[in-house]
This record gives C-alpha cells, sequence and structure tokens, in this order.
C-alpha cells in the first residue's frame, strides 16, 4: 500500500519537528542545519533583533538553555502546513536557573505553551517566528501578578484599560 502525497507530506513535516525540537536543546549549529537553511532567520518575543544563520540562531537557543538548562521543548500538537508554510506546536518546560531577556533566576518552574511558524525551502526552515504569551511566563516567574487579582486589576488600570469586574 502506497502512501497518498498528503501523509507523505505530513510525515515529512513531522520529521521536521522533531528535528527542530532537538535542535533547540542541542543549541547548536548543526543541530539547526539538520532542520535549516543556512541563511535561516528567527524571530521571537526575547529578541530585540531577529537572529540571522545557523550560528544567530543557535546562540539564541545556548542563551535559553543557560536560562533553562533542565529545559525540554515537546510537541503539544501535529504540525499543520500548507505549501510552503508550517505550524509547529510546542509546549517548552524547564526551572528557571540562570538570567534571559535581562531577568535574573527566579528558581521557578515554566510550562509555555506556543508555536513557531515556519517557511519552508526545499524541506528545511528558511524563517521561523516563535509567539509564545509573556504575560503568562512572567506570571509564572513571579514577576506580575494572576489573572483576575486585584493586583492584575491595577496594572489594567494604570495602562489606561481602566477597572473590570473580577468574575
Amino acid at each position: 500500500m502506497t502512501d497518498s502525497p498528503l501523509e507523505r507530506r505530513s510525515s515529512q513535516v513531522s520529521a521536521l519537528a522533531e528535528r527542530w525540537r532537538a535542535a533547540w536543546g542541542a543549541a547548536s549549529p548543526e543541530a539547526f542545519g539538520a532542520c535549516c537553511a543556512v541563511g535561516v532567520r528567527y524571530e521571537d518575543p526575547l529578541l530585540t533583533e531577529p537572529a540571522e544563520g545557523l550560528d544567530g540562531l543557535a546562540q539564541h537557543a545556548g542563551r535559553l538553555r543557560g536560562a533553562l538548562p533542565d529545559m525540554r521543548l515537546e510537541a503539544a500538537a501535529e504540525p499543520v502546513s500548507e505549501g510552503g508554510f508550517a505550524c509547529l506546536p510546542w509546549r517548552l518546560l524547564g526551572t528557571h536557573k540562570g538570567q534571559v531577556a535581562g531577568v535574573p533566576a527566579s528558581g521557578r518552574f515554566l510550562i509555555l505553551h506556543g508555536v513557531h511558524y515556519v517557511e519552508l525551502s526545499d524541506g528545511l526552515v528558511r524563517r521561523a517566528r516563535g509567539f509564545f504569551d509573556l504575560y503568562e511566563a512572567a506570571i509564572q516567574l513571579g514577576l506580575l501578578p494572576a489573572h483576575g487579582t486585584l493586583g492584575e486589576s491595577a496594572i489594567m488600570l494604570l495602562r489606561g484599560f481602566g477597572l473590570r469586574p473580577r468574575a
């Protein structure tokens, strides 16, 4: 029995997503070279400027790995692809033991859900953009008040959103 083109494509994108997650764990140019084009360009909320190339992406992953030395990046759902684009859902787990984006180590365990939206070229990631909830990360790290609390209402008031009723 022969796989359909759709099944082959799904299998290829799943394999790419697995190599992508493994590269974040390894944080090396060689690991990213297994899933990315040499001139890859990467952005996420922690970067002020895009990371360029395999070395730039590996350096960014290394900084994240330094902040979360026990970091695991797991599949949160099956990847989805269409044409030359794919969405790779993930869940990051790790203990915040080092500085990241100017935030000193908190010792807190972090669980973040996010996606990497990638543009593909010849089956490799050419451009990628990571999306995750920075507010949720700040809550888990103890930097901002939890949703629905008086502290959150105070922040919203200061930002000009007015008071919102608590449920």
